[in-house]
């Protein structure tokens, strides 16, 4: 599995119990030893992110570092007490607790997203706006060309300095 990443999206309605269909191919993504069990909590820019639980591992042993350090108190205080370990139902639904249903504002529909090492979790508004931003150029802190370019160089390998 140490190749797999998560991509795609599609858009998923949520019942009247809060619960939404994750895509088969990204349910495979996130079997561990068997099991398609996982963590969800807040994520990056206004989404709830699904991670891994060999992913979380890994941030909690990384953030442990950093845990006494006041600058990140608040960060780590919010993050953690918003994760829940949780797993998809019989035909494949996932629960979003009411109070993060609520803290991202999701009403009745929301796009999965998949984003390299998680799943995103956008309301569906925020999701569609984002993208016409994006895409219309109409915020000069979003632009397409720019962030792509960023984003290539980082493929580039940088010569070590030369003493």
């Amino acid at each position: 599995m140490g190749g797999f990443f998560f991509s795609g999206s599609s858009v998923a309605k949520l019942d009247e119990k809060g619960r939404f269909v994750l895509p088969h191919a990204m349910r495979y993504g996130l079997v561990e030893e068997g099991k398609c069990e996982f963590v969800l909590g807040l994520g990056l820019g206004g989404c709830l992110s699904i991670y891994r639980r060999g992913t979380i591992q890994s941030i909690v042993e990384k953030f442990r570092e950093k845990q006494h350090m006041a600058q990140y108190q608040k960060f780590f205080t919010l993050f953690f007490s918003t994760l829940h370990e949780t797993e998809c139902d019989k035909v494949g639904r996932v629960a979003i607790p009411v109070h993060l249903k609520n803290a991202m504002n999701i009403k009745k529909e929301i796009v999965v997203a998949g984003v390299m090492d998680k799943i995103e979790l956008w309301p569906k508004e925020i999701y569609d706006q984002n993208l016409r931003n994006l895409l219309e150029n109409k915020n000069p802190d979003l632009n397409l060309a720019q962030m792509a370019e960023e984003a290539f160089a980082l493929l580039v390998e940088k010569s070590p300095a030369i003493p």
